[in-house]
């Protein structure tokens, strides 16, 4: 996993990389939130879509929501960033737009684009 940090906007925006799918469950969540945290300091993670696991996309497993929890409860902002546009589930579609419209969690295309809503994040 390569992670780098940028500050924008007084914060310190971490931004993962991997080609290997590390967000899986509750658990992976919370070794990802410890290690770059730690590593960074930053409280505003992003991740490439392809390191989560396909089953966080089907809202029927529950999975984003228990994962998205984790970030909630540790108080980090997170932004995944990808292509979304291969997803017809119109309720993953409708819970995309509504997590960008929040302040916690992001759907974003770019890496700029996440570094931009996590550093606008209230």
């Amino acid at each position: 996993m390569i992670i780098k940090t940028t500050e924008a906007n007084g914060h310190i925006i971490a931004t993962a990389n991997t080609d290997s799918i590390v967000l899986t469950d509750e658990q992976s969540s919370l070794d990802i939130i410890m290690t770059i945290s730690s590593k960074t300091g930053s409280s505003r993670i992003a991740l490439n879509k392809e390191a989560i696991s396909e089953d966080f996309f089907k809202l029927s497993t529950k999975l984003a929501g228990e994962i998205l929890q984790k970030f909630a409860n540790y108080h980090i902002k997170f932004a995944i960033i990808g292509d979304f546009s291969s997803y017809t589930s119109k309720p993953l579609k409708d819970f995309i737009y509504e997590c960008n419209k929040g302040n916690n969690v992001f759907f974003v295309p770019s890496e700029q684009e996440a570094i931009d809503n996590l550093s606008k994040a209230l």
